[in-house]
């Protein structure tokens, strides 16, 4: 109980008591439309706050060392489920992407399961190879080949933005393990090309780019998204408008319960809510890798360091779209509630 780090507990659970009230703020008009339950959304994200307070304390009383023991094993499951959520009849499609298994009304997405897998992965292999990581061939090729592979299962899907936060993540913790930084500036310029052939490969993409340039080119098509969160950021001044008090969640913004709620929060608190969320990842953020720093073993200080990494690219893209600043992507978490949201 002595190791527990009070202020990060603190901000993950104000953090998610607030979401929960924002949820049922931003979705109760169109859960009351569609399933004659105002709650219904609140309710289901409330049965996963209160799983994850337990996998949060079970996973608390576990020797981390076991993931490093486990680490390939690990992998080698999220890989097979990555092939396997691909095949049409066993992953299903939501919201244009095949990345889901559906349990129920439930779905899973194992492309947010591996992002915890590469990450154990590349911990055990940066502290095993310690001294290999300033060789290119012997120590940095191998682990970008795997992470490459992954990165090209989950484009099957495809999920660019998960893909994304993924290797985002991992290169940063490889910074940190020792790889020198100009050879990911020599291949960034690979990375670059690669990103333009993706986009130029899939239309819907490249209609993203266009309504992120000029989203009112297109307002009823590919810019609609964006426009209708920035209605909801825009008005919201300093204090906003007051809790539950949202126009843009009545029909206007598509998925204002998940991947646009910060819009939702923008347009009922103002500047001020928009600080106190920041505030909070913030926090999260900086007690992460306050944790990561006072680790003694390596293996634990890489997984800190990647786990508090991949959460940080996450957040960050999450705003920086909704905001905007990059064109619309999709980053979900591991459990949701299925939908039929258009």
């Amino acid at each position: 109980m002595k190791k527990i780090d009070y202020v990060l507990l603190s901000a993950v659970i104000i953090i998610s008591i607030f979401g929960l009230i924002m949820i049922y703020s931003s979705s109760y008009i169109w859960s009351e439309y569609k399933f004659n339950d105002a709650y219904k959304y609140v309710k289901m994200q409330g049965l996963f706050f209160i799983i994850g307070l337990i996998i949060m304390y079970i996973v608390s009383k576990i020797n981390y060392q076991i993931y490093k023991k486990y680490a390939t094993t690990i992998l080698i499951i999220s890989i097979v489920l990555l092939i396997l959520v691909a095949i049409p009849g066993i992953g299903s499609v939501r919201n244009g992407s095949r990345s889901w298994f559906g349990i129920g009304s439930f779905g899973i997405q194992p492309s947010e399961a591996t992002k915890i897998a590469i990450t154990i992965f590349t911990a055990k292999y940066l502290n095993k190879n310690q001294k290999l990581m300033t060789n290119t061939k012997k120590g940095v090729l191998p682990i970008l080949s795997v992470l490459m592979l992954l990165f090209g299962l989950i484009m099957l899907q495809p999920d660019f933005g998960t893909a994304t936060v993924m290797v985002m993540s991992i290169i940063v913790l490889l910074l940190i393990g020792g790889v020198k930084f100009n050879f990911f500036a020599k291949i960034g310029i690979v990375g670059i090309v690669g990103v333009i052939g993706l986009i130029l490969a899939a239309p819907y993409r490249m209609k993203r780019i266009i309504s992120f340039i000029n989203p009112w080119a297109d307002p009823l098509g590919s810019g609609f998204q964006i426009i209708q969160s920035l209605y909801a950021i825009g008005p919201g001044g300093l204090l906003g408008f007051g809790f539950g008090n949202s126009i843009q969640k009545h029909f206007y913004l598509p998925e204002p319960q998940t991947d646009f709620i910060f819009s939702i929060i923008s347009e009922e608190f103002g500047f001020l809510g928009v600080i106190i969320v920041a505030g909070l990842f913030l926090t999260i953020i900086y007690r992460g890798i306050k944790v990561a720093l006072n680790q003694t073993d390596l293996f634990g200080k890489f997984l800190s360091f990647g786990i508090t990494f991949s959460l940080a690219f996450q957040t960050l893209l999450n705003l920086m779209v909704v905001v905007g600043l990059i064109p619309v992507t999709g980053v979900a978490f591991f459990w949701e509630k299925k939908s039929n949201v258009s």
